[in-house]
């Protein structure tokens, strides 16, 4: 590199058509180059930070480690647990019956034997059916009717076990343990309209229950609770009709540990679903 004078450096030799041509170039536009590169590295870098830092946040707080965020995808989750419901029908008479919502589990999770599909709604739900005439069947969305059968049920806790040969994917249960703030999200036949979904939170929970806040309606009976990764939370039982009340309840799966659930934790001599001692 050669100096030519106080403002002009020779940069280099380029040979254009056979002509040698010098390659100058002014050395405050030299300065200001370098100037534009010291300004433009530090924003690049910014730049960089911002759009990667908000997708690292969202992993850092995503829903296997905290349960308060909303799905990743709300829509799919939604898709996933509508394959595992169906509608549930007691039919006594023509004129007499009752109808509700179920859901697939897992039968190696229960305490009572099924070969085929297992689904759990609430007792109150088949209730009419117990020792009567009357036929259980299920449904899933937009589908017909296909038969049920009682293979066991829980008056005292509210909640019953069928089996059916439609095939189902089983929704999983949670281990970890609901706390007020909790996304939840509820799916199941709203006054017959099946498919309906209610998003909410967790108001509260206790041993036996769990309040939401999501909007229920007389039909959503034995649908699951769902948290923000489409595992079971609880199951919908009761429904509050006062004015001044503004959430609704289920049971947590401590509840169903005496004759429903395998549990294999305890707590202050209960034997529960959520381990209490971590």
């Amino acid at each position: 590199m050669t100096e030519v004078d106080d403002f002009v450096t020779v940069m280099t030799t380029e040979f254009v058509g056979g002509d040698k041509y010098l390659c100058v170039m002014d050395k405050s536009v030299n300065k200001f180059v370098a100037i534009l590169a010291i300004i433009a590295t530090p924003l690049a870098a910014g730049a960089f930070l911002m759009s990667w830092g908000p997708g690292n946040h969202y992993f850092d707080f995503s829903p296997a480690n905290d349960g308060y965020v909303a799905p990743r995808d709300i829509s799919k989750l939604i898709g996933e647990i509508e394959d595992s419901t169906v509608t549930v029908f007691c039919d006594v008479s023509k004129t007499r019956g009752d109808s509700g919502t179920g859901w697939a589990i897992d039968p190696s999770v229960l305490q009572v034997d099924t070969t085929n599909t297992a689904i759990i709604t609430n007792h109150h739900v088949i209730a009419d059916c117990i020792g009567l005439e009357g036929s259980v069947s299920v449904s899933k969305l937009y589908g017909k009717k296909r038969p049920a059968e009682i293979t066991y049920f829980d008056k005292k806790n509210d909640l019953a076990v069928l089996e059916t040969e439609v095939k189902l994917e089983p929704l999983e249960l949670s281990k970890n343990i609901p706390w007020p703030g909790y996304w939840a999200m509820v799916v199941g036949s709203a006054d017959g309209y099946e498919g309906s979904v209610a998003i909410g939170n967790v108001l509260n929970v206790t041993t036996k229950d769990i309040l939401i806040t999501n909007n229920i309606s007389q039909g959503n009976s034995g649908g699951s609770i769902v948290d923000n990764e489409g595992k079971v939370i609880g199951v919908v039982t009761w429904g509050m009709n006062y004015r001044k009340s503004q959430y609704n309840g289920g049971g947590t799966l401590d509840r169903y540990c005496s004759k429903i659930l395998k549990c294999e934790y305890e707590y202050e001599g209960e034997k529960t679903w959520f381990d209490y001692n971590e």
